[in-house]
């Protein structure tokens, strides 16, 4: 008679995301794992197959949850310019008030890698291309509405916004001084009149 599991997978993983974001992968060791999950490792490895899928599945269910977030923090706003302050307020305040300054899972596990061979390169590149894309997308239709003057590189622009909310999650990480950060997300969002 197969043994039935005596945890909840979801909670299990979102433990496991928070591990992995906090002390990355290379930091976490399965004892790590065992002990801040509450299972026993015969469970893990069945359920996960062991430390480096659970990673994947932790950072995909990451990335998946962060996606829809941005876009809706993106889209609650009646501009493109108060969506991204939005979005980078929202990401000052998290880093200030985070006693862990774990930042962004996405950005640390890129700022991780190893080299060109980097197993997560096309993973954090198609990140990378989703995003952008998603600002462009939003700068488009800013376009279309009058909200921006026609004729800028919205694609550049797009990628200045991606690389500086990047930028943004890993000085906030060093450097709490709100004002400051504040007074950054300013000045870029002038590109945006």
């Amino acid at each position: 008679m197969p043994r039935v599991k005596q945890f909840n997978e979801e909670e299990v993983l979102h433990k496991a995301m928070e591990l992995f974001w906090r002390k990355g992968f290379h930091a976490t060791s399965m004892q790590d794992l065992i002990d801040t999950l509450g299972i026993n490792r015969a469970s893990l490895y069945d359920t996960f197959g062991g430390k480096q899928q659970l990673f994947d599945r932790a950072f995909t269910n990451y990335k998946e949850i962060s996606r829809k977030r941005m876009i809706a923090i993106l889209e609650s706003e009646s501009t493109v310019k108060d969506g991204f302050r939005k979005l980078f307020q929202l990401a000052i305040d998290e880093a200030v008030s985070d006693s862990d300054k774990k930042g962004c899972f996405v950005v640390n596990t890129t700022t991780a890698i190893d080299g060109s061979d980097d197993p997560y390169l096309p993973i954090l590149q198609e990140n990378k291309a989703f995003i952008e894309d998603t600002f462009y997308q939003l700068l488009v239709n800013a376009e279309k509405n009058g909200e921006l003057k026609k004729g800028r590189d919205l694609k550049s622009m797009a990628a200045l916004l991606f690389t500086y909310y990047n930028g943004l999650q890993i000085s906030a990480k060093v450097d709490t001084d709100k004002n400051k950060l504040l007074g950054s997300v300013a000045q870029l969002l002038q590109l945006l009149d």
